[in-house]
């Protein structure tokens, strides 16, 4: 994709085709080390094959907004993001206990198989994948470093580097602080933000802004369309996990309330409940149930309540945000043509 026309399919190309072979190579560096590593380098390597690329997309249109034009530098430099995301999977799931992500075992369940037969495999092969995170939160600084771009562009975005670092990691730690409390929309919403919302769109674009030397009133812009927007993403996989397919997700869609996670569709749930409901609620989240029978109360409830049009309310008037903060903005037309295709694609997902 090298004209202005926005082309999804073969930027996500270019961005797999950096991805898959660095991360390789890593992988191959890695495993040299002894053989007993190769499960693990396979894992490092499974953790890129999926995705639809939205941080490096959002990181290259943050540049291109600039009026920069289009550099094969700057894709390996937005292909990072990818990593930073694939990092945050990893340890994402393994602090949920998720069993599938993209269809296959997380991370920590396929690694049992490398400690099969040793003491106590469940919590080698959870330590093992917490180290693949790390490591490919590494990988995704030495690929940002390496890629191309003149020193003086990556120091211009070095410092958002370690604010996207401590916002998701802040998300993190606040999703298990809240995690079985009473449920709050505003304590869920900004456990969104800051786990999810900013390293999903306003980050890659402030990062990829900044490398273009972007000045104050466009990088301020680019946050009011990011935020609003990462939350409106947020938002849809909430519903998604819960209503979603399975086969489409790839995600199992127990987990939320198995684990009674502050997800916003289960605080306007708990909000518009009356104490009967709440009573029900309080006797099925959190349940270990096999067949599914607690999952089908949760969403019973959930739909009598009208809870999952209130997020879809929240998620329209998100992007709608969104996308007036970004036509406020001067920037070249297939700068917001491709924004506004993205804020659609992150907010309207398939099911």
């Amino acid at each position: 994709m090298t004209s202005d026309r926005w082309e999804p399919t073969g930027f996500k190309t270019r961005v797999d085709d950096v991805l898959h072979r660095f991360v390789a190579e890593e992988a191959d560096r890695f495993a040299a080390v002894d053989p007993l590593l190769a499960p693990v380098a396979e894992q490092v390597e499974a953790s890129v094959a999926d995705g639809k690329r939205l941080r490096a997309a959002f990181c290259y249109w943050g540049w291109r907004a600039v009026g920069q034009p289009d550099s094969d530098a700057l894709v390996r430099a937005a292909a990072a993001m990818e990593l930073v995301h694939a990092a945050a999977v990893v340890h994402d799931d393994l602090i949920d206990d998720s069993p599938l992500r993209h269809g296959r075992p997380t991370t920590h369940l396929a690694l049992r198989g490398a400690v099969r037969g040793r003491p106590r495999r469940d919590a080698a092969a959870r330590s093992l994948a917490m180290l693949v995170g790390d490591l490919l939160m590494a990988l995704a600084g030495e690929l940002f470093a390496a890629s191309g771009l003149p020193a003086a562009y990556l120091a211009r975005a070095r410092p958002l580097w370690t604010v996207m670092a401590r916002e998701l990691i802040a998300g993190e730690c606040l999703e298990i602080l809240r995690t079985g409390a009473v449920p709050d929309t505003e304590a869920s919403l900004k456990v969104i933000r800051y786990k999810t919302a900013k390293y999903t769109v306003e980050q890659p674009l402030l990062i990829g802004g900044s490398l273009a030397g972007a000045g104050t009133r466009l990088r301020d812009g680019l946050r009011a369309y990011g935020l609003p927007l990462g939350e409106a993403f947020q938002l849809r996989d909430d519903l998604l996990g819960l209503f979603g397919d399975p086969e489409v997700t790839g995600k199992a869609n127990a987990d939320d309330v198995r684990a009674h996670r502050p997800t916003a569709l289960l605080a306007e749930t708990w909000r518009l409940a009356g104490d009967g409901e709440r009573e029900r609620l309080r006797g099925l989240l959190g349940r270990r149930d096999p067949r599914g029978e607690s999952l089908e109360e949760v969403r019973e409830v959930m739909r009598g309540l009208g809870a999952p049009a209130r997020i879809e309310d929240m998620i329209g008037a998100r992007v709608e945000e969104a996308l007036d903060a970004l036509h406020e903005l001067a920037v070249p037309p297939h700068a917001d043509t491709a924004l506004t295709a993205l804020a659609r694609s992150a907010a309207l997902r398939p099911s």
